[in-house]
């Protein structure tokens, strides 16, 4: 057997003969059962290795890597010493411990549903094939194949495994999947083949996952599972790392620099407490409570939820995430290399337009008179197409794709039963590419027979009638239809009595008479023009990259409103003629790419990703795989695309639409917006507190507030209420504004600044409230102490960050933002604000958590701090609108274009600009 297995051998090279013996198989008995055993034992089942998925410990692992987890971590771990050194105090520890799990389960919990899903949507391509096994015809589960097996297959069958053929007659398969090209590839058994040939070349090959469209086949197994060219191009995929999503990198170096934050904080704060003799087990709850202060627990909770919840209103709009950061990353994407056929493309050939001898042109949607449904019927017969309703009563096409594209023109006028019943088939001369036609024979209804033959205008043997009388039209209706990227297809036909024998039919194809032509294409989709004008609108650039002719995918590209002017097609060809370098100086001159391989759809996303692009790659075949892969984010077909495809892609499309890209990109754009909301609300709590601190510590005040009052300031007055802002409704201008650059920080449009104004303010009050609390004797019925300061300040504190959400969701004023739009976080606000005045009102809770019981001159001096901010907030906002302020504000954060890039109108984008 290991003669046998050779991964890397040319099987199209040899004839048929040589391939039986080195396969140790008889083509008429096939393999016995013991072979068969013996072999799969040896080479396995006809599977795709899949990849390899995280075990639970590695998933946690990853989940926990987080800077902003490992602070929190460490803050527990040390908790814990203190509380076993001490005898008292696990209530802390262990909220900080749960705040962990509770990221942790949603995070493992989102990615198992998405994983979920995809495995419900994926389903095998080929459950059964037929195969020849000790001389008898059976079928079997296509996983049980191995090499040597003789198949057999016919129109509609998908091809199990990568076969030589034995024999074909008018062989035709859709290769689509693998090799890009949308026309189906013709077969040729006795085709004698040597050297280094192209994939889509190999005549006297079939290959897994594609199907017969037309004709019948006898072939030998050889290669399955990892072996094929479907599986070559699955291992590229296995073991490779995917790079971090931009919205990964942002709150990692978010995260960081909290930390750093933090870990200087404590440290500073240690150095001068051990410096003035204050002990290191105090110093060290300083250092806790520090850390509690300066990490945002709730951050990673609430934007987990934010994707979430974006995930599931993408699976309504049929798209499933298998990542949660994807989500974001399509909001950042700056640019979408898409497949053509499938993809922007029905992959159906479609009749555009039709011409009959002695008539005028005429388009396919148009009311047709008898005349031309009679052309289009006789049209129709010169193929093997057939149409077939299944059990639901839909309509299932199969054969060749432009006799499909006839069959269902014929099938949508009303008249295609009647053309399949009346004419009996007799003979039959099958397509070649040296002949470039193919001819029927038909039993007249009346008498004799009729000989229809279709194929190129110019190889058509047309009599002398026709050539003086309409071949001239014929060859300038043929050129009108190719300027519209047409694929022209020409009818000829005559009326015999008698026929010759069955090895003279050729003669049948003499002085034929032209009926007419007819003009096809893959037509795009419908939905697919308005997208990509969304897309436009958004600043989103659509490149279109198939292995398609040049002609026809600029003239898609042109009709799509991808290729515009200025913009220019490349081919395979001559894409591989220029270095990497030139094609990153150039690549904006670009909008379509013809004919290329799997290697240059990866070359063309690094070259985007080189200018600094975001991009994302959509396609359904296998070639399409490493791709959607090497892309920031890869979008899969979940209907016509291939298991490879889909198993390399971060989100699934279950309805094959292009359009629902676009609006997966406005639900990420979103999805940042609330990011950032969130970053903005969160920061102005912690940093405030840790300000708090700090100050509270130097001026000798001691511990302003607690690591337990941290911790309730955090989780409800941050958490609770922000975990609203996930409900956050979109912007409606949302899709008007430019892409979020890869550079970008989340401080970018003055949130830095808007950070650190309220930060002060917070900061200052809650301050205030201590001071009041602690040194003030506002009441003689409450006497001013340590924990009457922690007291105020907790609650100022905690008050301030809930009304501050309302702050951060617009950047309107708060008094002119409905909270109709978002009803639950105002409720869960006014709830939060319940909570901390209960936990104060009602002594036996207040207890619990370090607080005491306040007048009522302190609860209105805390409701007057609580408001201060707010009002800031209101009279900066108008200092902001004003036009000189506004005009100098955008100046400051404007920075000039990049010498390689030519904003968003990319007609005017030529080479001379960058």
């Amino acid at each position: 057997m290991d003669n046998i297995k050779q991964n890397h051998f040319n099987w199209y090279e040899p004839d048929v003969k040589s391939v039986l013996e080195r396969l140790q198989v008889q083509s008429g008995e096939g393999l016995s059962k013991e072979e068969v055993r013996r072999r799969q034992e040896s080479s396995g089942k006809n599977i795709l290795q899949p990849p390899k998925k995280a075990g639970m410990a590695a998933k946690i692992l990853h989940h926990l890597k987080d800077v902003s987890a490992i602070v929190l971590l460490i803050a527990v771990a040390l908790s814990f010493v203190l509380a076993f050194m001490e005898g008292e105090g696990f209530i802390e520890p262990f909220v900080i411990l749960a705040v962990v799990v509770m990221n942790l389960i949603l995070a493992l919990t989102q990615e198992g549903k998405a994983e979920k899903a995809l495995e419900a949507l994926e389903k095998m391509n080929s459950p059964d094939c037929t195969v020849l096994r000790e001389g008898i015809r059976q079928k079997i589960d296509t996983v049980e194949l191995v090499t040597g097996d003789i198949i057999l297959l016919e129109t509609g069958n998908i091809v199990p495994a990568d076969s030589r053929l034995l024999e074909a007659v008018g062989l035709f398969s859709d290769e689509s999947a693998l090799t890009g090209e949308s026309e189906p590839a013709e077969k040729n058994a006795s085709a004698a083949l040597s050297g280094n040939v192209p994939v889509g070349d190999r005549s006297n090959m079939l290959f897994s996952g594609c199907v017969i469209t037309g004709g019948r086949a006898t072939a030998i197994v050889a290669a399955t599972g990892m072996d094929t060219e479907m599986g070559r191009i699955a291992g590229l995929l296995l073991g490779s790392k995917r790079a971090k999503t931009p919205l990964q990198i942002r709150l990692d170096q978010l995260g960081k620099t909290i930390c750093w934050i933090a870990i200087f904080a404590a440290f500073f704060l240690l150095a001068v407490g051990l410096h003035d003799g204050v002990a290191f087990g105090s110093m060290l709850m300083v250092a806790i409570a520090l850390a509690v202060a300066a990490v945002p627990e709730t951050l990673a909770l609430i934007v987990t939820l934010s994707l979430t919840n974006s995930v599931q209103k993408m699976v309504r709009k049929n798209a499933i995430i298998r990542k949660l950061p994807a989500v974001e990353t399509l909001g950042s994407a700056s640019v979408i290399c898409s497949d053509k056929t499938g993809t922007l493309t029905m992959n159906q050939m479609t009749v555009k337009e039709l011409w009959m001898c002695g008539g005028e042109t005429f388009a396919a949607n148009a009311t047709f008179t008898q005349e031309q449904i009679r052309f289009l019927e006789v049209f129709s017969m010169a193929g093997n197409a057939v149409v077939k309703t299944d059990e639901n009563g839909n309509r299932i096409y199969m054969g060749n794709a432009t006799e499909v594209g006839i069959l269902r023109l014929l099938d949508e006028k009303g008249y295609c039963e009647i053309a399949l019943k009346e004419y009996p088939r007799v003979a039959e001369i099958p397509f070649s590419s040296d002949r470039k036609m193919m001819t029927v024979v038909l039993k007249d209804r009346d008498n004799g027979y009729l000989v229809l033959t279709k194929g190129a205008l110019d190889r058509l043997p047309v009599c002398a009638e026709s050539v003086a009388a309409h071949m001239e039209t014929a060859y300038r209706i043929q050129d009108e239809y190719a300027e519209k990227a047409l694929r022209v297809l020409a009818l000829a036909g005559k009326h015999v009595d008698n026929l010759p024998n069955n090895d003279r039919l050729e003669e049948l194809e003499r002085d034929i008479k032209l009926m007419g032509l007819v003009g096809m294409i893959d037509p795009p989709r419908p939905e697919a023009q308005e997208a990509i004008e969304r897309a436009k609108n958004a600043g989103i650039r659509t490149i279109m990259i198939t292995g398609d002719h040049a002609a026809t995918a600029g003239a898609i590209a042109k009709e799509l409103g991808i290729l515009q002017e200025g913009q220019n097609v490349m081919t395979g060809a001559r894409l591989s003629e220029i270095c990497d370098v030139e094609l990153n100086d150039t690549v904006r001159n670009f909008s379509v790419y013809a004919r290329v391989s799997p290697e240059d759809k990866i070359r063309i996303v690094r070259a985007w990703q080189t200018n600094g692009e975001v991009v994302a790659m959509t396609g359904d075949g296998v070639n399409d795989a490493p791709a959607l892969k090497g892309a920031d984010i890869g979008v899969a077909m979940g209907i016509t695309g291939t298991e490879v495809a889909k198993g390399a892609a971060d989100m699934v499309l279950t309805d094959d639409n292009f359009a629902t890209i676009v609006e997966a990109v406005s639900e990420g754009r979103n999805v940042y917006g609330i990011v950032k909301k969130v970053i903005y609300f969160l920061l102005v709590c912690n940093l405030s507190e840790i300000v708090v601190m700090i100050f509270g510590f130097m001026a000798g005040w001691g511990l302003v507030l607690t690591p337990i009052m941290l911790l309730l300031i955090n989780i409800f007055g941050d958490g609770i209420p922000g975990i609203r802002l996930a409900q956050e409704p979109a912007d409606p201008d949302l899709m008007h504004n430019k892409p979020i650059n890869r550079n970008d920080s989340f401080f970018s449009d003055n949130l830095l600044r808007l950070i650190l104004r309220q930060t002060i303010f917070v900061s200052i009050v809650t301050l205030a409230g201590f001071y009041i609390g602690a040194f003030m004797e506002v009441c003689s019925a409450v006497t001013p102490s340590h924990a009457l300061g922690q007291t105020l300040a907790f609650l100022v504190c905690g008050w301030t960050s809930i009304i501050h959400i309302f702050h951060v969701r617009s950047s309107k004023s708060v008094f002119r933002t409905s909270i109709r739009n978002n009803m639950p976080l105002a409720g869960s606000a006014v709830a939060m604000i319940a909570v901390f005045g209960l936990m104060v009102a009602f002594p036996a809770i207040g207890q619990l958590f370090g607080l005491s019981p306040i007048s009522g001159i302190h609860w209105l001096a805390v409701i007057g701090l609580s408001l201060i901010p707010t009002a800031a907030r209101e009279v900066f906002r108008h200092i902001d609108n004003i036009p000189l302020i506004k005009k100098w504000q955008r100046t400051r954060n404007e920075s000039p274009i990049p010498a390689h890039k030519c904003g968003n109108d990319f007609s005017i984008c030529t080479l001379s600009k960058i």
